[in-house]
């Protein structure tokens, strides 16, 4: 199953006011593991910056001004997200910001019903907590250090983390560790951990010969005389 965790970086609050999107990050997850595939794209809003979004995300208009407009990366961003689920936190305020600039650029709308909310789901898994991306990322020991200010990318790249703990998967992967992707870009490569030592044997010898010796009455053609067991020096 493939997914998509992404956040966004805006001017303020309200797409229908005027304000717009600055950043857009991906994460790419194949059944829950993330594949190394990602978009992201500072977007020029065509605007001022208001000095409340900027200390937000640190992102100014002369950073800004030369980068593309949504416009010209919104081909590009449909084609990775697919039709596939979108996971966010707080995902209506991010799904809002990308229709309307979906909106601007003549392009359909992305359908609520693709949503998967992280933020309603740490409510009902944590009623009465807190429940901001750095407090989550706190409660399951994920390293946030790196969040000096938002940042679409990085917040996406935490948010694959907590969503895997919100809804119990990191418990799927037992002894799994994830090394690369595969050829296609989607397909986790995993290995499993390979103990150094092998354990003593458990069989005695007693057990081992009155096996072999099963064996041999079952015939020269018996599919067991591959596996059986070589006897004692």
């Amino acid at each position: 199953m493939r997914e998509i965790v992404f956040d966004t970086e805006t001017t303020g609050l309200d797409p229908i006011t005027g304000d717009r999107l600055v950043e857009i990050g991906c994460i790419e997850l194949v059944n829950r593991f993330p594949t190394g595939n990602t978009f992201h794209r500072y977007i020029n809003p065509e605007r001022d910056m208001p000095e409340g979004a900027f200390k937000v995300h640190g992102l100014s208009i002369e950073f800004l001004k030369d980068k593309p407009l949504f416009c010209d990366v919104c081909e590009e961003l449909l084609a990775f997200i697919g039709e596939d689920p979108l996971v966010a936190h707080n995902a209506m305020f991010d799904l809002g910001f990308l229709n309307a600039e979906l909106q601007r650029a003549g392009k359909g709308a992305v359908s609520r019903d693709r949503l998967v909310d992280t933020l309603l789901l740490a409510r009902r898994k944590h009623p009465g907590g807190a429940n901001r991306l750095d407090d989550l990322c706190v409660r399951y020991k994920i390293d946030n250090s790196r969040r000096t200010k938002h940042g679409a990318l990085l917040d996406a790249e935490l948010l694959a983390e907590v969503y895997v703990e919100l809804i119990g998967a990191r418990q799927a992967l037992l002894g799994l560790a994830q090394t690369s992707s595969g050829g296609d870009g989607r397909r986790p490569v995993v290995s499993v951990s390979v103990r150094m030592v092998a354990l003593p044997p458990r069989v005695t010898e007693e057990e081992l010969a009155a096996h072999r010796s099963f064996i041999a009455t079952l015939g020269e053609n018996a599919i067991w005389r591959k596996y059986q067991p070589p006897a004692a020096d």
